[in-house]
């Protein structure tokens, strides 16, 4: 036998460094949500045709490419930012040209297959916004805040045309946590926040007038009109606009502190629950698993979003500080719009619950923004690894 042969490493060797820098609480916080949201699947959808499997198989997709994105890093994802939002931006215009309407929306394009392009810019618009950030770093001035802006509200009032007022507050919310936790002056957060509070009293003390008959509001379309109608107001029709509400809060105030028990509840199974398996799935597992099952799934989305925000405080680079806290609130907006909506706090906008709503596209999304999160991570402990053989910047302290 040669030595070549006793040096060639084997297959767990060539494996094993791939997984090396893997963040370990935020693998666990996976595989926990994971873990929910296939038992909520189950139970709601196993006789719903092959849902519980496809979601399997969504999420067994959405790890293969949190996987792949976890092996670049933050600065070869920062070369895609550019590009990515770009053609974004350009689907986004075929779709309002020549796209595709479903059910009154037009939201999809056919470009050899049809494709939703306003998912591709939840992580496109945030990647563009921490690529300007970063080539302005030490030098961003309110003008930068400005332009960072229209950057933003280019794709969210595409994505608002379409209509998709659910994909757009989730593009908005996104782009905005980069120009937040890029340094924007507190003076310029606080008064529209004091606006809309203000707004938001004022449409709540006026709706009986808000929401007569033939009183039409400006800017919003007749439909987003009538979901804050009937969040206001769901029994002003509760067999028809106010459904989906009322039988969503029926359903979690019935599961009480333990809950109805594992595939046991009555809401779910004898389907007054409306979308089960994907945007009201919160309102069946309520109703099965009651408050503690809610505080379980709500802490552990809670501790995704804080360990997302600890890896965005020991980014080394601004770019990947900022994408790190994008993604982190990412997952805030989901679950808290998601839940919002089904408790009654929220209008309805069709923002589906992180692994535990059914939808491939979705899944997709996160496990790319996941992807991104774990690259951070990993980058940060190859550092010293770097360091210590002489490679990086911090084996120079006169740099980085």
């Amino acid at each position: 036998m040669s030595a070549a042969e006793f040096d060639k490493p084997s297959l767990l060797q060539r494996i094993v460094p791939l997984f090396r820098g893997f963040d370990g609480p935020l693998v666990l916080l996976v595989m926990v949500l994971a873990a929910i949201g296939l038992t909520a699947m189950y139970s709601s959808g196993y006789d719903h045709g092959t849902r519980f499997v496809d979601h399997g198989r969504n999420m067994l997709i959405a790890v293969g490419l949190l996987f792949l994105v976890a092996q670049v890093p933050p600065q070869h994802i920062m070369k895609v930012a550019v590009p990515l939002y770009l053609v974004g931006v350009a689907l986004l215009v075929a779709v309002a040209v020549f796209g595709i309407t479903k059910k009154g929306a037009q939201r999809w394009v056919n470009v050899g297959v049809v494709i939703q392009p306003s998912e591709l810019l939840k992580i496109a618009t945030p990647l563009m916004l921490a690529w300007w950030f970063q080539r302005r770093e030490g030098q961003i001035r309110r003008t930068d805040f400005v332009l960072a802006l229209v950057l933003l509200m280019v794709p969210v009032g595409l994505i608002m045309k379409q209509p998709d007022l659910g994909t757009s507050l989730l593009v908005m919310a996104a782009g905005l946590s980069v120009i937040f936790f890029a340094g924007l002056p507190w003076k310029l957060v606080l008064p529209p926040v004091v606006l809309g509070a203000i707004g938001i009293v004022l449409i709540v003390w006026f709706e009986p007038q808000l929401c007569a008959e033939g009183m039409r509001w400006p800017v919003l379309h007749e439909y987003q009109q009538t979901r804050i109608c009937t969040l206001l107001d769901p029994t002003r029709d509760p067999l028809g606009k106010g459904f989906h509400i009322l039988q969503g809060m029926i359903a979690i105030g019935s599961g009480g502190v333990w809950g109805k028990g594992f595939m046991a509840g009555t809401q779910t199974h004898l389907e007054f629950i409306p979308e089960r398996t994907t945007d009201f799935i919160f309102a069946a597992f309520s109703e099965e698993f009651g408050l503690v099952g809610n505080l379980l799934l709500i802490t552990a989305f809670l501790l995704l979003v804080w360990r997302g925000l600890v890896i965005a405080t020991r980014a080394q680079q601004l770019f990947a500080r900022l994408m790190a806290a994008a993604v982190a609130m990412i997952f805030f907006t989901y679950a808290f719009v998601n839940m919002g909506m089904v408790s009654g706090i929220l209008p309805v906008v069709g923002v589906p619950l992180p692994f535990v709503s059914y939808g491939g596209t979705a899944m997709v999304t996160l496990g790319l923004a996941l992807g991104v999160l774990m690259s951070v991570a990993r980058s940060q402990r190859q550092l010293p690894q770097d360091a210590a053989l002489g490679r990086g910047p911090l084996a120079n302290p006169r740099m980085g």
